[in-house]
């Protein structure tokens, strides 16, 4: 089976077909690179503290510019706030030399808070009382063909979705859930629209999401409203789930961009 990425070297890696962005084929969709940067923390981070490990609690992305469907570079993690029980750790992909995408990633520690713990989020839909649905019907790329997806439209702008990737992120290399369900996030943007995408462009140039439990299987579930003001500037934002329950949410920052 194919992946999203082949690993060529340390920090040097390629995308596959299962990449191709939707605004754009010839792009990269970030959504694939945002669980593999969650992933190169996550590997750096345990290799440098196997004993005492802590948690990726949230990712904040910033999307500098387009990726091509080519190799690119993700640099050695860096540690920006060290500590035992709390740090603060920032990757960078880069292409041809130019940084195109940053995430910043907040580790922290883990506590038995089982007597304490609560959730107050909406609750996704059993899966399979959703239809399913065929995301390529609105939108081109094999980033889109790469996932399966059955969805809930309930208003313009507001829908519940669960997706499931078909292809490993990384061949050969165990992944996290959590780094799975960041690299599926991105595609919030696209599963409650307001517009055809033949109308306006809305493209997102940021990702934030937190997460206070690990996730688990291979389906996630995402309650997302979609936003737009009236100067061109629009917000999409999900309750993250999996099938026992919301484990996070995530926001993203549009810009809109009328055809």
């Amino acid at each position: 089976m194919t992946s999203y990425f082949h690993r060529l070297s340390e920090t040097a890696f390629a995308p596959t077909e299962h990449v191709g962005g939707a605004w754009n084929p010839d792009e990269q969709h970030v959504a694939p690179v945002l669980g593999l940067l969650a992933h190169v923390i996550e590997a750096e981070h345990h290799a440098r503290r196997p004993e005492a490990p802590l948690v990726l609690a949230r990712a904040s992305y910033d999307i500098l510019g387009v990726i091509p469907m080519d190799e690119f570079e993700v640099a050695a993690p860096r540690v920006i706030r060290a500590g035992r029980t709390i740090e603060l750790v920032e990757a960078t992909l880069s292409h041809g030399g130019r940084a195109a995408l940053t995430v910043r990633a907040w580790m922290l520690t883990q506590n038995d808070t089982s007597a304490m713990a609560g959730v107050t989020l909406p609750p996704m839909p059993e899966r399979e009382s959703l239809p399913e649905w065929a995301p390529m019907d609105v939108w081109p790329g094999g980033a889109i063909r790469s996932i399966e997806a059955r969805r809930e439209f309930i208003e313009t702008g507001r829908s519940r979705c669960w997706i499931r990737p078909k292809h490993p992120l990384l061949e050969g290399e165990p992944v996290s859930h959590r780094a799975r369900m960041l690299g599926m996030t991105d595609f919030a943007n696209g599963i409650a629209t307001r517009v055809a995408p033949e109308t306006a462009l809305y493209p997102n140039i940021d990702l934030t999401a937190s997460i206070f439990r690990e996730p688990a299987g291979d389906w996630f579930g995402l309650d997302t409203s979609v936003s737009f003001g009236s100067d061109g500037i629009g917000l999409t934002e999900s309750v993250l789930s999996d099938a026992a329950g919301p484990v996070g949410t995530s926001s993203q920052t549009l810009t809109v961009r009328p055809r």
